[in-house]
C-alpha cells in the first residue's frame, strides 16, 4: 500500500457522552451516545453507507442531468445476541427523479446500473462491511487508567 491509501480520523471526547471526529483536512463532526439530538455512532455508520453510494450514483447520473429529487434512506436493525451487538438487514433505498427530456431519460436509464455498480464494486464502505473486514483495537501510551498491554492483554 502507498501513503495515498491510508485514511484516518481522530475521535476526541468533547464532554459526557459527546465526541468530535476530526479528519486529516481539519473538518469536524460531533456525535454522541444518543442523549441529545445529535447523531449516534450507529446513525453515522448508516450515513457512511448511504453517503458513499450516494456519491457514486450522483457522479454517474448528474453528468447527464441534474436530479429534481435525490435522497436515500438507509435502514437496519440493531440486534443483541450471543455474539454481541451488531446491525442486520441493512438496506439502502434510493428515491431519485430527473426532469423530462432526453438528458433526463439518459440519467434514468443509467440510475439502476449506477446503483448496482456502486454496491458491487465502488462503495468502499458497504464493500468493507460485506467483506467482513476485521477491526483491530489497541490501547497505546501511558494514559491514566489504560489497560496494561492493550485491549488484548498482550
Amino acid at each position: 500500500m502507498n501513503d495515498d491509501a491510508l485514511r484516518s480520523v481522530t475521535v476526541e471526547r468533547s464532554g459526557p457522552g459527546t465526541f468530535t471526529a476530526i479528519n486529516a483536512r481539519g473538518a469536524t463532526l460531533s456525535f454522541g451516545t444518543g442523549g441529545g439530538a445529535g447523531f449516534t455512532p450507529v446513525e453515522l455508520f448508516l450515513a457512511a453507507i448511504g453517503g458513499c453510494t450516494a456519491a457514486d450514483v450522483e457522479v454517474a447520473t448528474s453528468r447527464h442531468e441534474e436530479p429534481t429529487t435525490f435522497s436515500l434512506t438507509v435502514t437496519g436493525n440493531k440486534v443483541e445476541d450471543e455474539g454481541g451487538n451488531r446491525m442486520t438487514d441493512l438496506q439502502v433505498t434510493f428515491t431519485v427523479a430527473f426532469p423530462d427530456g432526453p438528458s433526463g431519460d439518459r440519467a434514468r436509464t443509467i440510475l439502476p446500473r449506477a446503483v448496482k455498480t456502486s454496491h458491487d464494486r465502488l462503495c468502499t464502505v458497504s464493500r468493507t462491511v460485506e467483506a467482513g473486514t476485521p477491526v483491530g483495537v489497541t490501547v497505546s501510551g501511558e494514559a491514566d487508567g489504560a489497560l496494561p498491554g492493550g485491549v488484548n492483554g498482550a
